[in-house]
């Protein structure tokens, strides 16, 4: 008798993980709370033309999104960005963004005119700074602040990294948001050179991957491949407890109080967001299910605008905070991929731009309690003010929010993920993954499940394991996530 699993959360981490318990031979039932499945994967259609409104790109260095989706017959369709690059948006003008590895810039140089004089010439102290190592984890845009000053935190660290975790560069952990950078500057030393010994010196290969159709597409193709594989998805299911059976196993409770429903099982793995996974873990791990529950996470929204006789540079534009009201990024989805400009020619016409809007970021949650159609109205009003938009006719549009939808990875974030997954350890059967812990990713995320998933086959459900595979790839062999701001790509 195969072993059966049930995996909590239908993003695209529970999506992952269900496929790799499937193909392992196992049962697997994949429970959603939410009435559809593919988490922050999703689409918008409009005049029959299919965009993404959600994540829009995988980072392609790292193996995982790019084999899963070769892996499911995808990878003809698998496409790379055009050679446009990204700007920003910068005392009124758009200028183009700095070499720089995370926001952290890796030429003095190029910051001529990009700063200030004044931030410059503080910029240009870094390298002659005392640098004594790191005790530990530091807020990445506090530690920039002491090492170039506050103009690169806030002009080049601070968009990049808005564009990622909808967050605060000061308050986010510098280890968990740039691994490879932090593990140099612990020996201390001038971070403008670590940053430079990190940044490839020549190409090796695309850095991004997307769909013809969106990367969207990806939640619909695992969904048919569970289906033949056997794995029943249930939606519109909230499971309220997972509880140890006796003899083995896991009970998991779902359904309404007055009319619970039951569901027995020989291993779990949660893909849950941060405050379901503390939720269902507190009766199992008190202490460390309390500190999961105080990982926040930030609300935003996308707002997709298909306008008419705009003139826009680059693949997208940064802004900075305190550059725009509302606006803390662009992208020009038909300068940047090459399927949606050729759709939206066919569609629309000629002179047709699609582009999508960012707005909100952790602590901005009152820019977003308005309508959509107040959202829209102040978003192309917004845009309106930049440079090339001054004849911009709209011809449709459509908003998308995602509510608490991006953790926030605080100092000492990478510390609670190693605790967790420790005393996760001591439950045999159980497994957690999802974004809240190693990157939002689409790619990283994808890590994690299936490593979940592979412990689970390997320990063969509530049987302890004699030895559990790391989840996360080696530190030497995963590409910086400096280049993540672009996958999630919320801009």
């Amino acid at each position: 008798m195969s072993m059966r699993v049930a995996v909590v959360g239908a993003g695209i981490a529970g999506l992952s993980a269900a496929r790799e318990l499937a193909v392992g031979g196992a049962d697997v039932v994949l429970l959603e709370a939410g009435p559809r499945c593919g988490g922050k994967l999703d689409s918008v259609i409009l005049d029959g033309v299919r965009l993404d409104c959600g994540a829009e790109s995988v980072l392609a260095r790292r193996p995982e999104a790019v084999a899963l989706m070769a892996d499911l017959g995808l990878g003809a369709q698998v496409v790379h960005p055009t050679s446009a690059k990204a700007q920003v948006y910068l005392g009124g003008e758009v200028r183009s963004l700095p070499p720089q590895a995370m926001g952290v810039p890796v030429d003095l140089d190029s910051l001529e005119g990009f700063l200030s004089q004044q931030g410059l010439d503080r910029a240009r102290q870094e390298p002659s700074l005392p640098a004594p190592p790191l005790a530990g984890d530091v807020g990445i845009g506090a530690y920039v602040d002491a090492r170039f000053g506050l103009e690169v935190t806030d002009r080049l660290l601070e968009p990049l990294l808005g564009g990622v975790y909808a967050g605060q560069a000061r308050a986010l952990s510098f280890e968990a948001v740039s691994p490879r950078l932090f593990e140099l500057a612990r020996a201390g030393g001038s971070l403008l050179e670590h940053a430079r010994a990190m940044t490839p010196t020549q190409a090796s290969g695309p850095v991004f991957a997307g769909l013809v159709g969106g990367i969207g597409r990806l939640v619909d193709v695992l969904l048919a491949d569970l289906a033949v594989r056997g794995v029943q998805v249930r939606t519109g299911v909230t499971v309220r407890a997972v509880d140890r059976r006796r003899g083995g196993g896991f009970r998991l409770t779902t359904g309404p109080v007055p009319d619970p429903q039951a569901l027995e099982v020989d291993a779990v793995v949660l893909a849950t967001p941060a405050a379901a996974t503390s939720r269902l873990l507190g009766p199992f791990l008190p202490g460390v299910a309390a500190e999961v529950a105080a990982i926040p996470y930030a609300s935003m929204a996308v707002v997709t605008l298909v306008v008419r006789h705009a003139s826009l540079a680059g693949s997208g534009l940064l802004v900075p905070p305190g550059q725009l009201p509302t606006i803390k990024a662009l992208t020009h989805s038909s300068a940047k991929w090459q399927w949606v400009a050729d759709q939206a020619s066919a569609a629309w016409g000629e002179d047709v731009s699609v582009v999508r809007a960012s707005v909100g970021r952790l602590g901005e949650a009152e820019l977003l309690q308005v309508d959509d159609a107040t959202l829209l109205a102040r978003t192309l009003a917004e845009a309106r003010t930049l440079p090339g938009w001054d004849r911009a006719e709209l011809v449709t549009s459509q908003v998308r929010r995602w509510g608490g939808a991006l953790p926030q990875y605080l100092v000492g974030h990478r510390a609670v993920v190693a605790r967790l997954r420790a005393a996760v350890a001591g439950v045999p059967g159980l497994e957690v993954c999802g974004a809240a812990l190693d990157g939002l990713g689409i790619a990283a995320t994808i890590g994690t499940a299936t490593g979940a998933a592979r412990n689970i086959l390997t320990a063969g459900g509530d049987t302890p394991s004699p030895e559990r595979p790391n989840a996360e790839c080696p530190e030497s062999e995963c590409p910086d996530s400096e280049r993540q701001y672009d996958e999630r790509n919320a801009r």
